[in-house]
């Protein structure tokens, strides 16, 4: 290649290529992770109770996040003056998708949580994408032996359902599966609201059994500042994400959106604040259904959101 001034090597601009999360290296063998982050696909939406589609959600994450595939130099962010994602201080990985086998949860439940298991055993921050949220239930059950956590949920929902005809481990039920863990220490759940999938019983158990609940409404009233002087501090924070805490005009590629709902910032800045509260210790983000957004917006904001959550949590830690 001739130099003519320019960075040498391949320009690999955001739209060439394989699109790997963040088109970070692809990782085959579970055996040979050598990461800071390891990042890994659920495509599983067996758990949805309305409209289907978050199987696609990984998908449409890794090609959303070549957007943000910020070459050699990383991201800098003006207002913090930092470079978050610096290649020459992180290592990120892509190891793909967990194995689903269609129409058997709990085979593709356990092939989840295998590959959980991994990335914390070559100790990589894990960072798994949804799929329902019904894929959080194994990423807990992964954490066995690597406790105590603190969680922390982002969604509309309660998701504290304990069982409803039969079923424990659909997407109404991944909070109350993780508030049973011996080393799940309580629960932070923000951003709940309107008609939930939980009745009010459920809301009574979720408090009886250490759950903190606020809605929009009261995080907007208190503030960022104050939501996270409501979580524990020093503890080791495992953070769920599910889409459709955002407002559906920001976040329509979901299956079950709910008007009123968090904008951009207000998240980002209450997950940087919780970088340095605690440990971020696990992340998973869930319920992107890219076929009900022919925008690729909501696609854009879940790649975006994590790619910054991401940056955070190592920089605050580094």
């Amino acid at each position: 290649m001739t130099d003519h001034g320019y960075e040498t090597g391949r320009l690999n601009l955001p739209f060439v290529g394989i699109c790997t999360f963040g088109k970070y290296p692809y990782v085959a063998d579970w055996d040979a992770i050598e990461a800071d982050v390891a990042v890994m696909g659920a495509p599983l939406d067996f758990g949805t109770q309305w409209r289907a589609g978050a199987r696609m959600g990984p998908r449409g994450i890794r090609e959303a996040s070549t957007l943000f595939s910020f070459g050699h130099a990383g991201a800098y962010d003006h207002e913090d003056d930092v470079t978050y994602l610096d290649p020459a201080k992180v290592t990120i990985v892509d190891i793909g998708d967990a194995d689903i086998v269609h129409t058997d949860t709990v085979q593709s439940h356990a092939n989840i949580a295998f590959g959980v298991r991994k990335m914390l055993e070559a100790g990589a921050l894990p960072v798994v994408m949804g799929g329902d949220h019904s894929i959080n239930i194994p990423c807990i059950d992964a954490f066995e032996g690597h406790g105590p956590l603190h969680v922390v949920q982002i969604d509309a929902h309660l998701d504290f359902v304990d069982e409803r005809h039969g079923v424990r481990y659909g997407h109404g039920n991944p909070m109350r599966r993780a508030a049973e863990k011996s080393y799940v220490t309580g629960l932070s759940q923000f951003g709940i609201r309107n008609v939930s999938s939980t009745a009010k019983d459920g809301y009574d158990d979720a408090r009886r059994m250490g759950s903190d609940i606020q809605s929009v409404r009261q995080f907007r009233k208190l503030g960022v500042d104050a939501m996270l002087e409501r979580v524990p501090a020093g503890e080791r924070y495992y953070v769920t994400i599910d889409i459709d805490a955002f407002d559906p005009s920001i976040a329509p590629g979901t299956g079950t959106p709910s008007h009123g709902g968090f904008l951009y910032y207000e998240a980002l800045e209450f997950l940087d604040g919780l970088t340095k509260r605690g440990q971020v210790v696990g992340i998973d983000l869930v319920e992107v259904a890219p076929d009900y957004d022919p925008t690729g917006g909501t696609s854009i904001l879940a790649a975006q959101l994590l790619m910054n959550f991401i940056g955070r949590v190592l920089h605050n830690h580094s």
